[in-house]
C-alpha cells in the first residue's frame, strides 16, 4: 500500500474517532442539563410587578422580564439570549404563560437554551417572592 494511502486511511480513522467522541461528549453534556432541576415558585406569594432573571450556562446566556398580575403569569419577555443555534427555544417564554408553569420540556435541538430560559425565569420569579 502506497505511504500516501496509509496517512490517509490513518487521518480518517482519527477524524472518526474524534467524531464519535464528540458526540459522546455532548450526549453526556445534554443528560446532564437535561437533569437540572426546574420548579415553579408559588405565583400566590409574588406582587403584581415585572421581575428580572438571568441564567448562562456557557455557551448559553438568557436574561428575562417576568410580569405578574393577580397571581398570574402574564408575559415573559427575552431581554437578552446569547444562543448559539437555540434560538427555537424561545417559544417557551409564550407557553410559560399558557401552562402558568416552568415545569415544561426542553425544546428539541436546544436543551441548553431551554433550560436557561426555564431557569432565567425561575431565577425572575424566586426573586420576587415576599418574604
Amino acid at each position: 500500500m502506497k505511504k500516501g494511502k496509509k496517512v490517509l486511511l490513518v487521518l480518517l480513522g482519527v477524524a472518526l474517532l474524534l467524531l464519535f467522541g464528540g458526540k459522546m461528549v455532548l450526549n453526556s453534556m445534554v443528560a446532564q442539563v437535561k437533569a437540572i432541576p426546574v420548579s415553579t415558585p408559588d405565583l400566590s406569594a409574588l406582587a403584581d410587578g415585572s421581575y428580572t432573571g438571568e441564567y448562562t450556562m456557557l455557551p448559553v446566556s438568557v436574561e428575562v422580564e417576568v410580569n405578574i398580575q393577580n397571581h398570574r403569569i402574564m408575559a415573559v419577555t427575552i431581554l437578552r439570549h446569547d444562543n448559539g443555534l437555540g434560538g427555537a427555544a424561545e417559544r417557551l417564554a409564550n407557553e410559560i404563560v399558557l401552562q402558568q408553569s416552568l415545569e415544561l420540556d426542553s425544546v428539541s435541538g436546544a436543551t441548553v437554551s431551554s433550560k436557561c430560559i426555564l431557569k432565567a425565569a425561575e431565577a425572575a420569579l424566586t426573586g420576587g417572592m415576599t418574604p
